[in-house]
């Protein structure tokens, strides 16, 4: 008798089985088989085609994005990805309020040790609450106090470079993201890296290595299993890096929450109630520099009203941390390069500083950098043909519907802003480097989806114009005070793939202060390398 339950229990099991999976598994793949991609072995499918170098990666991932326009797809085992390029199929995903849900991948399941389940990685109820709490970090207000930080570590890297004097090469993305990870660090926490002596190169060098790490798990499915990864070297490697990272932020979340403790939270008292009674924008501009607030107190402020533990306060600090200065610092780093091998570009965005800069007093402001049209048109072209986060990913809960194919619930969607950037059929001659493409008139008939550099639909970049203010002051004191010179050029640069578009090797631009202009250029024994 009781042979025979387990006997039935077993058959019942299987049926269960065979139902949930097998049935569904052979459904999707009648709807995932119809859209074209590379051939797979059986049962692997591609895994074995992408077990290559990132740089490789890279290279392969865009060939088959033109070889099997706009839509292809790959797989292994169970596992289906189907990359989209084309403006409405993108638009589909990233604003169709029909979906009922649509998840983050494994990708973003792997950052969670660092971000826990904060705005980048969270969805559902969790997101829209935490977006509504950090929609008002990035008020106007806000931005414009934040925005003396940005200036003053945009004149501190120029002064880094006038200090050695004469002409220098610089290695591009160390130098630059040492200033845009302490523009973060004040902003996003308000305490500068720069006052913290040694250990801002530890946080730094914590940051570096972790990034490394994700990349590394990322292309390695079988480190994607939270048990198997950490009883690996890596996981016990990770182990020590956040030991950093959450040290850091837990440290400055207890020492500012004491600090308002200590003052009876009077430097976060009526805030609100403060700006609505200011009767003006300079008046209320004024309440805030006064209080000089940073992201982790406006996060403070909230924690009471949304019930925020300091967990959750961390979660957001150490998002932004990583959002916020590796993705400006490769957006300016393309920046930089493109108008050193463009000097007529280069030329005309120096006028426009220089003419800013001298109805300003020689300085800079918020003012003043929001009249930097053309900057601005330059620095949305930088990120066409270069944008920072080159690909997103979704994993659909509902069957989706889009231009020629039908892609069933449980696929990972890649979305690729890349490809998008440099459609022929949405932008004429798309590798040319055209800031003009950015005038008004440009943008009004073209495809809302068919720019994507801080994503779009409700889920789009919520720090995005906190990132153009912030590449505007570091950019705008150089061209002020340099010209720039290409030593490596972009036809020769090798990409890797990563979750921001890096380069492979060190990128070099040659800085000639504008003093020696009217001398002749430097001989290379006069060239400082740093």
């Amino acid at each position: 008798m009781f042979t025979i339950l387990i006997l039935c229990m077993f058959i019942l099991l299987m049926y269960y089985l065979y139902n949930k999976y097998y049935i569904n598994y052979e459904r999707n793949w009648r709807l995932i088989k119809l859209i074209p991609g590379p051939p797979g072995l059986p049962i692997v499918g591609n895994v074995f085609q992408f077990h290559v170098s990132a740089e490789e990666l890279w290279k392969l991932f865009y060939t088959l994005h033109n070889e099997y326009y706009p839509i292809f797809k790959v797989w292994s085992f169970s596992i289906f990805v189907v990359s989209i390029r084309h403006p409405d199929d993108l638009e589909t995903i990233l604003s169709n309020t029909n979906i009922k849900r649509i998840e983050k991948t494994v990708t973003y399941d792997i950052l969670h040790p660092w971000f826990g389940t904060g705005l980048l990685t969270s969805t559902g109820v969790k997101w829209q609450t935490r977006r509504k709490i950090l929609t008002s970090t990035f008020h106007f207000y806000i931005l414009n106090q934040f925005v003396d930080i940005l200036i003053k570590e945009g004149d501190c890297m120029t002064k880094s470079l006038m200090d050695i004097e004469g002409t220098v090469v610089k290695d591009l993305l160390p130098f630059i993201s040492e200033y845009t990870l302490n523009a973060i660090c004040e902003t996003a926490m308000g305490v500068s890296l720069q006052k913290l002596g040694e250990f801002q190169q530890q946080y730094r060098n914590a940051i570096h290595d972790m990034i490394e790490l994700i990349i590394y798990r990322i292309f390695r499915p079988w480190l994607h299993n939270d048990m198997i990864f950490l009883l690996s070297s890596q996981g016990r490697k990770q182990k020590k890096i956040l030991k950093i990272l959450h040290g850091f932020t837990e440290k400055i979340i207890a020492e500012r929450k004491f600090y308002h403790e200590r003052t009876n939270g009077q430097y976060l008292k009526n805030l609100e109630s403060d700006k609505e009674g200011a009767t003006n924008d300079v008046d209320r501009l004024e309440v805030l520099k006064k209080k000089r607030l940073a992201m982790l107190d406006l996060l403070i402020a909230a924690s009471q009203e949304y019930s925020l533990t300091d967990l959750d306060i961390r979660e957001e600090v150490d998002t932004f941390m990583f959002e916020g200065h590796d993705t400006t610092a490769t957006g300016i780093m393309f920046t930089l390069l493109l108008l050193a091998e463009h000097k007529n570009i280069q030329e005309r965005v120096r006028l426009e500083i220089d003419n800013v800069m001298q109805d300003n007093g020689g300085k800079l402001n918020m003012r003043s950098l929001q009249n930097l049209s053309y900057l601005d048109r330059c620095l949305k072209e930088a990120l066409r043909l270069y944008p920072s986060v080159h690909l997103i990913e979704r994993k659909l809960t509902d069957d989706v519907k889009l231009q020629s194919y039908v892609v069933p619930a449980g696929t990972i969607i890649r979305l690729n802003i890349y490809a998008v950037h440099r459609d022929p059929n949405f932008w004429p001659n798309p590798e040319v480097f055209d800031p003009d493409r950015f005038l008004p008139e440009k943008i009004e008939n073209r495809h809302p989806y068919s720019y994507l550099s801080f994503s779009a639909g409700p889920r789009n970049c919520i720090g995005q114009r906190f990132g153009l203010l912030e590449m505007k002051a570091m950019i705008a004191p150089l061209v002020h005070n340099f010209y720039l010179e290409p030593i490596e050029y972009l036809k020769d640069i090798r990409v890797k793939l990563d979750m921001v578009i890096r380069p492979s090797h060190p990128i070099h631009v040659k800085f000639i202060p504008i003093t020696c202009k009217q001398k002749s250029f430097k001989t290379n024994a006069d060239v400082t390398r740093v």
